[in-house]
């Protein structure tokens, strides 16, 4: 199922570059592992073991030089900077739970926060020009509730301490990028920071997820809990955002310092829709599921209603969402069934959703594909 037009996307700039890949092992980070594989990267990963068992990484197989360290550790990430000199940088290690955040609170701010100023000091160290590409969430928004989505230059914030922690990394990242790495001067680090939306896709068994939840409860022929039916996110398929971040890395390695900034990458509004919908429309590919409402008003504290505005991404960069909210589901659900039913081999099974993305955005004429 290997596809070797994947090798010539995004101008076939990856082909033979050093990839650095934080948090290769969780699941964002394995999807992107096996995009960068197939467009020809020699890519160094950097990540604590896989959260989870099962998990999307191990299933994958991927060929790379797999680290498994902190980002807490300052002289190990730094020798391995310094030992692989990495053209590019891609920073996904995190800790990426909301829920975790509140009985982790110290952990949480640790990871996210000074493990991002940790890397950026690591990469100061490189005697060569370096693009990165640091990854946080829509959450790093001072949340309204707004009905309309956040812009870049809104106000920063965050009520729980995962949100609060991604927005201290963007305060960092923008202090990096004007007091160490400011694309005006030397230029020599084009540092820019990407905020996506909630993603979904095969292979996340992730706790506190309403996809992993439901897929359980489907395989052991439960009645799925939803507690919190009415909380509205920006849904996406996770190789949307992935897109996005290797169209973004493109434009900081063809030296266009316009790009070193923040950027959105979520979805069109049809896939903004409230966690009832995307279960209903989750048993329309994986029928004969049932799910029982119990709203838990003990709840810890989340967002009811969270939008991105990513008019800067179309208008600028030229990037837009290609799936729609049918094809979402339908790949999301589609990769968990067979991999369920054992009637598939995961790596084939995971690249022909890739190649499935990559057609679709090749029909809609996405300026990635060349």
């Amino acid at each position: 199922m290997e596809n070797m037009e994947i090798s010539n996307q995004f101008n076939n700039i990856y082909a033979g570059k050093k990839v650095l890949l934080t948090g290769h092992t969780g699941f964002k980070g394995a999807w992107l592992a096996l995009w960068l594989e197939q467009l020809g990267a020699e890519i160094i990963g950097y990540a604590l073991d896989p959260p989870t068992s099962p998990n999307l990484f191990t299933l994958l197989n991927i060929k790379l030089t797999d680290y498994r360290h902190n980002l807490l550790e300052k002289e190990t990430l730094k020798s391995v900077v310094e030992k692989h000199q990495p053209d590019i940088v891609f920073h996904l290690a995190a800790q990426p739970l909301v829920r975790t955040s509140y009985t982790e609170p110290e952990d949480t701010f640790l990871s996210n926060a000074i493990g991002t100023m940790n890397l950026l000091e690591a990469c100061r160290t490189l005697n060569k020009k370096v693009s990165i590409v640091c990854i946080t969430t829509d959450k790093v928004y001072h949340n309204n509730e707004w009905v309309y989505g956040y812009r870049e230059v809104d106000a920063l914030g965050g009520y729980d301490p995962y949100s609060a922690s991604k927005a201290c990394a963007e305060i960092i990242i923008n202090s990096y990028r004007k007091s160490f790495f400011n694309p005006e001067k030397d230029g020599v680090v084009q540092l820019a920071s990407a905020r996506a939306g909630n993603v979904i896709g095969g292979g996340d068994w992730a706790a506190y997820r309403i996809v992993p939840d439901f897929i359980q409860a489907l395989a052991g022929n439960q009645k799925l809990i939803i507690r919190s039916p009415r909380s509205v996110r920006p849904w996406q398929h996770v190789l949307e955002p992935l897109s996005g971040y290797l169209y973004l890395g493109m434009k900081l390695l063809q030296g266009e310092k316009q790009c070193c900034d923040a950027w959105n990458f979520g979805p069109d509004d049809e896939n903004i829709v409230d966690v009832k919908t995307l279960v209903e429309k989750a048993l329309t590919f994986w029928p004969g599921g049932s799910y029982e409402i119990q709203e838990d008003k003990n709840a810890p504290h989340e967002a009811g209603l969270l939008k991105l505005d990513c008019s800067k991404a179309k208008h600028v960069l030229k990037w837009f969402p290609v799936l729609d909210f049918t094809q979402t589901m339908a790949l999301t659900v589609d990769w968990y069934r067979d991999y369920n039913s054992n009637s598939s081999d995961i790596r084939s099974r995971t690249l022909a959703d890739l190649n499935v993305y990559t057609n679709t955005a090749k029909n809609r004429q996405a300026n990635w594909i060349s």
